[in-house]
């Protein structure tokens, strides 16, 4: 166990290497309560979350979700969020646990629609269900079997999951199907033992930041920071290109111009874990740095996100310089696992 964000998390229950294969091979679960959950509306909830969110929220039908991001006036990244439309006039978001009151004063600040917003991350519990398996074991436990079985990714179904009322996303952080699951606080534990008992394997933050990494998925603090443009990180895919937001010129711009460095990924030949910080060498010429490294079981390999110079090309072999030790690796795309 460790302190995050005010939260005790587990790193792991039994092991990293058997919760991670247990979410690609099956269904694993993360408590990701320290998650923080937000609630906006009114008239103007639209208009209000065009100008602080980056992605094109107005293209969300009722039901249906998006990842985001919020950016800063300058054009870097408060935090990266998902966004919900329930209706014309309410919305919902998910924040990063690190970033929550950041996030909370932030949307405050900018506040000029007349929105009402609600934090009600204390009184609902987060869980998050992932794997091959995932949506099916979701599905037969709820009271809408057939509609969990065939809403497509990102939408969201109000059930009972083992007589627990839910608000179920079909979206999760590792690449693979399943569920996001908010519920009551009170029934938290409940609705984990049941998906315990049918199959479903308990997973701690160290197997989640494989996975997300082995599926290209970025991480604030790592990735993201206040500072850095979007588009460095690859995330243009997630950002409007029709609308005016808060920092879009600066946005526009890069995508437009270019930036220095763009995140790649950085496969080594090697079982070696990369850590943050570490240089990445082309012909003896340091061309980047670590921002998050893992030992992928998938794989079998060290794996790592880094921000490379841009004129770099893909599928070049480098080495990482693992304090005086020079690992081969290969600079590739940032998404290592096909079909992720």
């Amino acid at each position: 166990m460790v302190e995050f964000a005010g939260y005790d998390m587990p790193v792991q229950y039994k092991s990293v290497i058997a919760e991670t294969k247990a979410v690609r091979e099956g269904a694993g679960m993360f408590d990701v309560s320290h998650m923080a959950r937000l609630k906006f509306t009114g008239d103007r909830v639209l208009d209000y979350l065009e100008f602080v969110t980056a992605n094109d929220v107005a293209e969300l039908g009722d039901h249906q979700g998006q990842y985001s991001m919020l950016p800063n006036e300058n054009g870097g990244l408060v935090d990266d969020i998902i966004v919900y439309r329930i209706n014309a006039g309410e919305y919902r978001m998910v924040v990063n646990a690190a970033n929550h009151q950041k996030d909370v004063a932030h949307l405050r600040k900018h506040n000029a629609f007349g929105v009402t917003m609600e934090d009600y991350t204390d009184e609902t519990a987060m869980i998050a269900v992932q794997g091959p398996k995932a949506g099916e074991i979701v599905a037969g436990l709820s009271d809408k079997v057939s509609e969990m079985n065939t809403v497509p990714f990102f939408s969201v179904v109000e059930c009972n999951v083992a007589g627990v009322p839910c608000f179920a996303a079909r979206s999760g952080y590792t690449g693979e199907d399943g569920y996001e699951l908010i519920c009551p606080a009170s029934g938290a534990e409940s609705l984990w033992d049941a998906l315990y008992k049918a199959g479903v394997v308990p997973c701690g933050l160290g197997a989640r930041d494989v996975l997300r990494l082995e599926a290209g998925l970025p991480l604030y603090g790592h990735e993201l920071n206040d500072e850095l443009n979007p588009i460095a990180a690859q995330l243009g895919w997630a950002i409007s290109k029709k609308k005016l937001f808060l920092g879009s010129e600066y946005i526009y711009r890069a995508r437009e111009e270019g930036t220095p460095t763009k995140l790649r990924g950085v496969r080594l030949q090697g079982k070696r874990l990369p850590m943050p910080g570490m240089k990445v060498l082309v012909d003896g010429k340091s061309v980047g740095e670590v921002c998050s490294g893992v030992y992928s079981p998938t794989l079998e390999c060290g794996l790592a996100f880094a921000y490379i110079d841009s004129p770099v090309k893909l599928n070049l072999p480098c080495f990482v310089d693992m304090r005086g030790k020079l690992e081969a690796a290969m600079i590739v795309g940032k998404r290592f696992l096909k079909g992720t």
